[in-house]
């Protein structure tokens, strides 16, 4: 408030109109008058402070009365408060201090100017305002003017004393560190010295000439010299400043009075004179500092060329000093008559006698360069003569050099003495351009140029080609050239020696010697060489008015160098040494293509670029340059293509860049074995290239589009590209009934070759295709900001082969990592999908069904996949069906026909399937007059499968004709048949045959009589006896294909046997399923039981591309489907292995011994099949070990096992050791990602399903043997070793996948089943996580006691890790199937009753005898099966305290150490209770009936007590007490 009301009244004053003024001011001296008003000068607030100085200056200003009256108070408030710098407050003190010093007269006698204001001023100004000079200082000369004498006497100290503080605030840390300051400070020094020296020249009083010569020689100059050394007050207006003092003080000297013009004479006399004493101390030393010459120069030149000066450091005017010519001084001579040209003219030629000290004091710096140069090789001197020639090259100053040089030598060469600058130049500067010692010759390039510039064009193209042909160092040539190009009057007068012979043969041999390839030599990283590039760079990148810097042959030739360089480096073997030398030329390449317009019209320089393209089209394998230079190589193609494209006039034409490069990369598409890596690079450099053109070319150019027709290959290319691909495709289709193609030529030794391990042309030219396309497509669009379609020619023939290719890949079985890493690599390309969004979906159709009539094979399969993908049967069914028009144009059959109609039928009408119905059964049933009988049987089973609605007679009649086949045609079905004699088409119609009968059996049996089930069910039993006889041609896939269906086939009739309804087995034969059961499923699996080794053992190698997995596949499907009885009592041929014990029946000995090792074979559906065959048998083996006698060892000791089945143990083991090294690198808790179809995968499966069945077995078995088993597995440490794989084969989250997130009724692999379907799922990557918790839950399930053990005795981080998963996911499910299990129990114990609640997790058994009654608690732990199972007491009566503890001491001891459940658990405790009251006694060891783990009774009697104990408690008495005495007697026991 108080700010504001002071400035309200400077505003008042300033708008009061002059005639109210009196009557404000009266009122103004009442507020004016208290002391307290004045003491606001002092105020804390600065804004307070501000607020008070401006009011004064508007009470000064505008009331000068009052302020006179307040004079007393005034004077010191304002005068004394110069020392206040806040920035707020400073500019209204020195405001008010000059309104002050204005307007009151008397001002300096209210205050003592000595002690009070100038010690202030003095000490502000030496600190340099306190970095508010921009404020302080400009007010300094006002205040100056207005000082009275008696402020300043003596004037002498006052003046020395004030400029002395002025010019030390120069070097003040806050004006030192900020230019803008120091120049400020810099700007008032100046004038204030110059105000100064013009109030003291009046006349020639000895006061008056001490205070000149002082400012002069005491505050000037040394600024002046002190500013040599310091950058900052050089770059500043000091230098400007003194030039227009001097300019001022000549022109008085020249214009004023005679006592004036006699002063300023003088004075200008001393300063140079002086000026000149401190040029030579500093420049006639042989330590003379760099920097102070340079400020030497730079001051010479400011007062040479003021007007070049930046001037944002003052407004004043700029004035130019210049000398005057001799007037005796020739001008210099002439060569053909031409006056040679300088830069002084008459207009600025100062005609005063003083000039002549400038001219003088140059002349004589000059004269001192040249001797230090000339008596000591001075360095310094020599650059100093550079600068000052730079500005001072005028005749006068060369006629001193030459005249100082003429001095020591008499000689004088002829020729050269009318030009003295020619003299100085040939005489002086060349020689010492010459010296090789020389590093740094800018100087002497700048000197050679001040020398020429008083030279004729004529000397000047003489020189400089002299100076070339004395073959100096390439840096020197670098610098002539880059100086001559500075600015267009030296180009100009340059010309003639840029475009001569001697610059451009010099130039093409330097080229020539950069490109040599040096074996081993590594010189091209030298500084001269990178000279050198330089200078070819710059000579090729400089054009002027369209026209090339130099000569355009030489320009030519250079070109044709650089080009025949690259081209010998694609030849090279090893590019290492060569790198340099290709760096360097990239250089120079890009700056030429980017700098120069048009440069691509030269052939040499297209050239330059197709070889450029070549280097970064291939990969470093071939190159051998490194990633760097190759990125540098591709920004340089980028430029010349740009350069070459924007030419109006350009066209594709043959021999060109463009045409030249689609060519070769065609060539290389189609000739080269290119992998991956060379594709990546290939694809990347033509799509750098197609960017590049889209980006500059107009939408209508036709450029691009002429590029792609060179690159693409042509109707009969693209034939020739498809037909080169393997025919490994065929293979997964065909068994897919997805394909019904055949082979003119099937052998083994086509199916078994491998595929190469390059990519096939036709991949290759696709993806480039695909990829450039798809780039110009997104170029296009971003131009257009919207979807738009790329005009290339033939685009709809890519798209299709586009798909054609994805097709190939997809088909090719268990695709090799080349053929993998190429769809990701189209994947990454965003060509996973096709190019279909680049052309009409009907354009697109069109073009494939035309290929799949045509063609059939592949193309048809596209069409298929394309159609389904995209769901067009429901989106375009109208265009799909206009594609063919009528069945009709598909008849007659031929092989792509019916390739093509198998896609098409199952989106055809009801009524055009039953027209292709008719049109084949007509043909069947007519079969000998229609040769086509295979065709027709196959358009009769795609309208079948595909639901076509067909009269009643229609499918016996074919029956019949097959039937009718069987007597006149039986080598159609191949009964007995050597199948690797037959052709593809007779095992086609066979496999025709078989899918038909596997059609009537699963959507009409009923049709069928006794006769045609004989022949359909004696058919399936002859078809699968061929397959088993057939197994070593196997490796034919139409064999494969024929096996997979009589497989099938087996498959529906045991499932429609299998789960008939029973109105269905009313309606057949009465007879048929007896037959069945007892004949044919005998034959069948007598057949197929031992085809899985018998194909294991033709085809040992699982990853031969002729192993008939799908054969295994088909087999296991079928061999699910085997009766236990069937497997009991098998066939095969007795396997029994040495050392083997066994308690197992021949049949199941042999069936483990055949079967186990298959588990581990590298097959998965031959694992899954296995598993599911032996997991029928493991229920019925334990009872084959009877009471598990066998176990007892001979010490009768505690340790009774027994091993599980041996053959299925010995796989086990030797499956342990393989997950041991597989699993070796990872701890427990950390997930193990294992690729499915590795032999790691395989072998970690085969040990998952081996531990499965044998916890099969173990669940099926009784409760004592249960602990012989478990105490085998705890002895062999199998149990320890598999829960530590299954904590790294389990998933850190077994969350289900599908699941969006985490809850607590998330489904879990522990909550989920798992099915192992012989068939692989898409879901295969997550069915060995779920494996293995599905053994992990079957584990703590079966052996809980076994795990709890486990657990304990692990360490704290692993038992950690195992308990908090468990807890998390294991244990509530397991908890509530324990709850469940009691339940829905059936079983019934006589005198015991069982319930459960759920939600307490808890089991309640209450037992009753006579007139006891016990009632037990038992509590499942959070952490159930691994903490122990907590036993408490209910309801008891007639139980004493003792017994009762120890009824609930031994269930919960038979809980814990029990494998199986709580019901199993409570079953055996009411046994020991119910032996207990039967009468036998207790073991008086673990006062127990019967035993806590092997589940015996007391027999070993003592001979002296007669008390019987358990051997398992004799053993660990005898051991732990180190006596065989009786526990009770203490006898002897033995």
């Amino acid at each position: 408030m108080l700010t504001s009301s002071l400035l309200g009244v400077k505003r008042l004053l300033s708008l009061l109109p002059q005639n109210d003024m009196a009557a404000m001011e009266h009122r103004l001296a009442h507020l004016v008058n208290p002391a307290k008003f004045w003491k606001y000068s002092r105020h804390k607030a600065p804004q307070v402070r501000g607020a008070f100085f401006e009011m004064l200056c508007a009470v000064c200003e505008l009331t000068p009365s009052l302020a006179q009256s307040e004079a007393p108070r005034l004077c010191p408030a304002v005068l004394l408060s110069v020392d206040d710098t806040d920035p707020l407050v400073l500019p209204a003190v020195w405001e008010s201090v000059l309104h002050v010093a204005s307007s009151i007269s008397d001002c300096w006698t209210h205050v003592n100017p000595k002690k009070g204001f100038l010690p202030k001023l003095w000490s502000l100004l030496k600190e340099g305002g306190k970095g508010m000079a921009k404020a302080l200082h400009p007010n300094l000369m006002p205040l100056l003017s207005k000082l009275p004498q008696q402020v300043t006497d003596p004037a002498l100290e006052f003046h020395t004393t004030f400029f002395t503080s002025l010019i030390h605030g120069i070097s003040s840390e806050r004006a030192a560190n900020s230019p803008s300051e120091s120049a400020v400070i810099v700007t008032a020094t100046v004038e204030c010295l110059r105000f100064c020296i013009l109030c003291h020249s009046a006349q020639e009083e000895e006061d008056q000439c001490k205070i000149r010569t002082m400012l002069i020689s005491q505050q000037l100059l040394p600024l002046l010299e002190k500013a040599f050394e310091n950058p900052t007050l050089q770059n500043g207006p000091l230098f400007l400043l003194v030039t227009e003092m001097l300019v001022s003080w000549e022109k008085r000297a020249s214009g004023e009075s005679k006592g004036h013009r006699d002063v300023f004479q003088g004075l200008v006399a001393d300063f140079w004179e002086e000026l000149g004493i401190v040029f030579t101390r500093h420049a006639d030393s042989e330590e003379a500092s760099p920097q102070a010459l340079e400020g030497i120069a730079a001051l010479l030149q400011v007062m040479r060329y003021p007007e070049r000066v930046n001037r944002r450091h003052t407004l004043k005017k700029s004035v130019k000093i210049s000398f005057s010519e001799s007037e005796d001084g020739d001008k210099p001579g002439t060569e053909g008559g031409e006056a040679v040209k300088t830069e002084l003219t008459s207009a600025n030629v100062c005609s005063s006698p003083q000039t002549r000290h400038f001219e003088e004091a140059v002349c004589q710096l000059v004269q001192l360069c040249l001797v230090h140069v000339n008596e000591r090789s001075s360095e310094r001197h020599l650059v100093f003569l550079s600068l000052l020639l730079q500005s001072f090259h005028t005749t006068n100053i060369f006629t001193t050099l030459v005249e100082l040089d003429d001095e020591g030598s008499e000689q004088r060469a002829e020729g050269r003495a009318n030009n003295p600058a020619v003299r100085f130049l040939l005489d002086r500067v060349v020689p010492w351009l010459a010296d090789k010692e020389r590093t740094d010759t800018e100087h002497l390039v700048e000197m050679v140029f001040s020398s020429l510039s008083c030279c004729s064009r004529q000397e000047t193209t003489r020189i400089l080609d002299h100076i070339t042909a004395m073959e100096l160092h390439c840096g020197i040539t670098l610098q002539i050239i880059q100086r001559a190009c500075a600015d267009q009057d030296t180009l100009a007068s340059c010309r003639e020696w840029l475009k001569g012979s001697v610059l451009g043969e010099h130039l093409l041999a330097l080229t020539q010697e950069l490109c040599k390839v040096r074996p081993g030599c590594s010189s091209s990283a030298s500084s001269s060489s990178r000279h050198s590039w330089t200078l070819i760079s710059l000579v090729l990148s400089q054009h002027h008015n369209n026209e090339p810097l130099i000569g355009a042959a030489y320009l030519e030739k250079i070109l044709e160098n650089l080009h025949a360089t690259l081209s010998e480096t694609k030849s090279l073997s090893d590019a290492g040494n060569m790198e340099p030398l290709v760096s360097f030329i990239c250089d120079v390449a890009s700056t030429f293509f980017s700098s120069v317009q048009n440069c691509l019209l030269l052939p040499s320089a297209e050239e330059l670029l197709f070889t450029v393209f070549q280097l970064i089209a291939q990969d470093q394998t071939h190159t051998y340059l490194s990633d760097s230079l190759l990125d540098k190589l591709g920004k340089v193609c980028v430029a010349g293509v740009q350069s070459l494209v924007q030419h109006s006039e350009y066209e594709v034409a043959q021999g060109g860049f463009l045409h030249s490069a689609a060519i070769w990369v065609q060539s290389r598409l189609l000739t080269a074995s290119l992998d991956i890596k060379s594709l990546w690079y290939l694809v990347l450099a033509v799509q750098s290239v197609v960017e590049t053109i889209t980006s500059v070319c107009d939408q209508d150019s036709a450029i691009l589009s002429h590029f792609f027709t060179h690159l693409m290959p042509n109707v009969n290319g693209w034939a020739k590209l498809r037909q080169a691909l393997a025919s490994h495709w065929v293979k997964t289709p065909l068994l897919a009934s997805r394909y019904r193609g055949v082979c003119e030529t099937s052998r083994e030794d086509m199916w078994k070759l491998k595929m190469a391990k390059v990519l096939p042309a036709h991949l290759c030219i696709c993806a480039l295709l695909g990829k450039v396309s798809r780039a110009a497509s997104l170029s296009n669009c971003n131009q257009k900001n919207d979807k738009c379609q790329p005009q290339l020619p033939n685009l709809m023939h890519t798209v299709a082969e586009l798909l054609y290719a994805l097709q190939w890949c997809k088909e090719v079985e268990h695709a090799p990592t080349l053929v993998s890493t190429y769809r990701g690599l189209l994947t990454e390309w965003e060509l996973s999908g096709g190019l279909h969004d680049l052309v009409t979906t009907t354009d697109l159709l069109e073009m494939l069904y035309s290929r799949s009539v045509e063609l059939g094979g592949l193309w048809s399969l596209t069409l298929e996949n394309y159609i389904r993908t995209h769901n067009l049967a429901a989106t375009h069914s109208a265009s799909l069906r206009k594609l063919y028009g009528s069945v009709d144009s598909l008849w007659p059959m031929s092989p792509s026909k019916l390739s093509t109609l198998q896609v098409l039928c199952p989106i055809m009408t009801q009524e055009e399937r039953q027209s292709l119905v008719a049109l084949a059964t007509a043909g069947i049933i007519n079969w000998e007059e229609d040769d086509n009988v295979y065709g027709n049987v196959v358009v009769l089973l795609c309208c079948l499968q595909a639901d076509t609605q067909v009269e009643d007679e229609v499918v016996p009649a074919i029956l019949s004709t097959m039937m009718e086949w069987r007597t006149h045609k039986e080598d159609w079905f191949l009964f007995g048949s050597d199948l690797s004699k037959a052709t593809t088409q007779q095992l086609n119609l066979t496999v025709e045959l078989m899918r038909f009968l596997s059609w009537l059996v699963t959507r009409c049996p009923t049709i069928l009589g006794n006769s045609q089930w004989d022949f359909l069910l004696c058919a399936m039993l002859a078809w699968l006896e061929v397959a088993s006889e057939n197994v070593s041609s196997l490796w034919n896939p139409w064999v494969q294909l024929l096996a997979c269906e009589s497989a099938a086939l087996v498959v529906n009739l045991s499932r429609f046997f299998a789960s008939a309804p029973p109105d269905v087995l009313e309606k057949l034969p009465s007879e048929l399923v007896a037959e069945w059961q007892d004949f044919f499923v005998d034959g069948i699996y007598n057949l197929l039981l031992p085809m899985p080794v018998n194909i294991t053992d033709a085809f040992r190698e699982p990853d031969d591309p002729v192993f008939p997995l799908a054969v295994l596949q088909s087999l296991g499907v079928a061999l699910t489907y085997a009766p236990v009885q069937q497997l009991n009592q098998n066939s095969l041929p007795a396997k029994f292995v040495a050392d083997q014990k066994t308690n197992l029946p021949q049949p199941l000995q042999t069936l483990l011994n055949t079967f186990c090792p298959l588990l581990v074979f590298k097959a998965r559906p031959l694992q899954v099949t296995v598993y599911h065959l032996l997991a029928k048998v493991m229920p019925q083996l334990p009872e084959c070990d009877g009471e598990g006698d066998g176990s007892k060892s001979e010490d009768d000791g505690d340790e009774p096992n027994l091993s599980p089945p041996a053959g299925l143990m010995a796989v086990l083991s030797a499956c342990e050791e393989l997950c041991d090294s597989i699993l070796a690198g990872l701890q427990v808790g950390e997930f193990a990602m294992v690729s499915p179809h590795s032999v790691e995968y395989s072998c970690i499966l085969g040990y998952l399903l081996a531990w499965k069945l044998l916890l099969t077995f173990f669940r099926s078995s009784p409760s004592h043997l249960r602990a012989h088993y478990a105490q085998y597995l705890k002895k062999t440490s199998s149990l320890s070793k598999l829960l530590l794989h299954l904590f790294k084969l389990m998933p850190e989250n077994p969350i289900f996948p599908g699941q969006s997130a985490e809850t607590r009724d998330s489904k879990t692999y522990f909550t989920e089943n798992l099915t192992l379907a012989v068939n692989e799922s898409d879901d295969i990557e997550r069915e060995l996580p779920h494996l293995a918790c599905s053994v992990y839950y079957d584990t703590v399930q079966d052996l809980p006691a076994m795990v709890r053990l486990w657990w304990n005795s692990q360490e704290k981080r692993v038992s950690g890790t195992v308990e908090k998963f468990t807890t998390k996911y294991v244990s509530p499910v397991l908890s509530a199937q324990e709850i469940s299990s009691v339940h829905s129990s059936t079983q019934m114990f006589e005198s015991m009753t069982v319930k459960a609640r759920s939600a307490a997790r808890e089991v309640i058994a209450t037992y009753s005898v006579d007139e006891i009654f016990i009632e037990l608690v038992i509590q499942l732990p959070q952490s159930h099966p691994l903490g122990s199972v907590v036993v408490e007491s209910g309801r008891r009566v007639g139980v004493s305290v003792q017994q009762w503890r120890n009824w609930m001491l031994q269930l919960s001891t038979y809980l814990t150490h029990q494998n199986g459940s709580i019901m199993e658990g409570l079953a055996l405790w009411k046994n020991n209770v119910d032996k207990r009251f039967e009468g036998i006694e207790d073991c008086m060891i673990c006062f127990s009936v019967i035993h806590g783990s092997n589940y015996s009774l007391p027999k070993k009697a003592c001979r002296t007590c007669k008390k019987k104990f358990h051997s398992a408690c004799l053993y660990k008495w005898f051991t732990s007490s180190n006596k065989s005495t009786c526990p009770l007697c203490r006898e002897s026991f033995f």
